[in-house]
């Protein structure tokens, strides 16, 4: 199936979104922190269950919701899903690379993969970038996928499966153009002109003193 002009304008949107820089690579490989009111653990599965007001941080990356299940391959790769309190949304930000940008995301579900470097935003799904303090980029559809080593982002409206969402199935983008170089300089300010030299007069209004 031939994807659609719509699909092949968000793809351009979202490569302009990226901005060629990618997601904090280090926090791969830091330790994952979790702290909540309840945990349960299955050493036979390698699986631990937070409940209760849960949040996770891993390097710069910081998760919150109701209920984090954590899973652990024998090569050490984690996989996580948030779930959120009923009537709210689980939440996920992010530091980029090199940059002081942020990503932030929410979803009633969330799921992580430390081994594809993935974030999975399910249902009410949102994504949003911020320069600093200040929202530069924002989007929403029923599922968007975040790539953390590529910036790649792709987002479903939710129209084929028949799914509810905030957006109506629609894939709704605003991105903040980047400003001009040259635009954003302020001009020089013009040099300005000599004073006048001060000099001696014998005459007081064209007569003589």
């Amino acid at each position: 199936m031939k994807p659609s002009l719509s699909t092949l304008l968000l793809s351009a949107a979202l490569a302009l979104f990226s901005g060629g820089a990618c997601a904090e690579q280090a926090d791969r490989n830091k330790p994952m922190n979790v702290e909540a009111d309840a945990l349960r653990y299955d050493d036979a599965k390698k699986t631990s269950v937070f409940t209760g007001r849960v949040v996770l941080t891993k390097g710069s990356i910081l998760i919150r919701g109701a209920r984090i299940e954590v899973r652990q391959d024998p090569d050490g790769n984690q996989y996580g899903v948030v779930t959120a309190e009923p009537g709210k949304l689980a939440s996920f930000r992010q530091k980029r690379e090199g940059l002081d940008e942020f990503i932030e995301g929410q979803g009633e579900s969330i799921e992580y993969d430390s081994r594809a470097n993935t974030v999975k935003f399910i249902r009410q799904a949102q994504l949003r970038r911020y320069l600093g303090a200040t929202m530069n980029d924002e989007m929403s559809g029923n599922v968007i996928v975040y790539n953390n080593s590529t910036d790649v982002f792709t987002i479903d409206g939710g129209v084929a499966q028949g799914a509810p969402s905030a957006t109506g199935g629609r894939v709704r983008a605003m991105l903040t153009p980047k400003p001009d170089a040259a635009a954003a300089t302020p001009p020089a300010p013009a040099a300005s002109a000599p004073a006048a030299a001060l000099r001696a007069t014998t005459t007081l209004d064209g007569e003589k003193k």
